[in-house]
């Protein structure tokens, strides 16, 4: 199972990530698909889902929501096209933290949270689009990616609440 620990953004911000141009011969991805990743956790076990519950559940309580801040460019890595969000290193590093000793870490440190828009043959012609954007998150999710080819489906595990 496909596994991140993940914030999904509000309606305002969802809006605003809609509403950038969408060149034709790109895969765009859809508002479904719109998560911030804090931790990508890769395919893990399902019998790792209760630690990673329980250890989340620990170290956030009375974490502070975190003040997210969108753009302020699209930015081309690898062939997928993303906006970066900023504000969540603290969070992030709690996140890591916890999770560390139960998944290890194995992408490059330090992790960038980013929104991805475009996913598989986006051009670096596509980056540089303004956006801009913010929104305070109080809560993260463990997320379950169960997508297909052309049905993304994602499922909160367990939602974790932030304190405002």
């Amino acid at each position: 199972m496909r596994l991140s620990v993940a914030i999904w953004p509000p309606a305002s911000i969802v809006e605003v990530l809609g509403a950038l141009d969408r060149a034709p011969g790109v895969q765009w991805s859809v508002p479904a698909q719109w998560l911030v990743k804090v931790r990508p956790l890769g395919t893990v076990s399902e019998r790792v889902v209760p630690d990673l519950i329980e250890a989340l559940t620990f170290e956030l309580d009375g974490a502070p929501a975190a003040r997210c801040v969108l753009g302020p460019r699209t930015r081309a890595l690898g062939g997928w096209l993303g906006v970066p969000v900023s504000g969540l290193d603290d969070l992030a590093a709690v996140v890591f933290d916890a999770t560390a000793p139960i998944v290890p870490v194995t992408h490059p440190q330090p992790f960038h949270a980013y929104v991805w828009i475009a996913r598989g043959r986006a051009r670096a012609a596509e980056a540089g689009a303004a956006i801009s954007g913010e929104w305070v998150a109080d809560r993260v999710a463990l997320v379950a990616d169960r997508s297909s080819p052309g049905r993304p489906r994602f499922e909160d595990l367990a939602g974790f609440e932030l304190s405002s």
